[in-house]
């Protein structure tokens, strides 16, 4: 099924330009783009690590006047990889990320990890990629 390709993910915030933060300062994403629909009283940003056309993103979506959501029991996480999770943590705890899960190697592997949380509550996974 090649004519799939993965997108974006969508995730409702309670506050945007508090999730645009973190998301592009603590994360290190781009804002690619921003629409506001008064119509429909919402806004939508789209940030990520590269051209819609060829990365994945990710949806903020800001419903005017709704401050928090509930997370529910379906959604797990979001997994980003980089180069040094115990490093990595140590720059975002510095900057008052909450850890939820500090680094080390995954249950039954040699993988590893680490879980940070957004402004919103949502879970990230931080996943060890050395460099080739």
């Amino acid at each position: 099924m090649s004519e799939f390709r993965y997108l974006h993910t969508m995730l409702r915030v309670g506050d945007l330009e508090r999730s645009v933060a973190f998301y592009t300062k603590q994360l290190g994403m781009r804002e690619l783009r921003r629409t506001e629909v008064p119509e429909g009283k919402y806004t939508l940003v789209f940030v990520g690590y590269g051209d819609e056309t060829t990365h994945t993103v990710l949806e903020l979506t800001y419903n005017w006047g709704v401050e928090s959501y509930e997370m529910g029991t379906a959604f797990g996480h979001l997994a980003l990889g980089v180069p040094d999770v115990q490093a990595t943590c140590e720059t975002l705890r510095a900057a008052g990320v909450k850890i939820t899960r500090e680094p080390g190697p995954v249950k039954f592997g040699t993988t590893v990890i680490a879980f940070i949380e957004d402004p919103d509550g949502y879970k990230i996974e931080l996943i060890e990629r050395k460099p080739r």
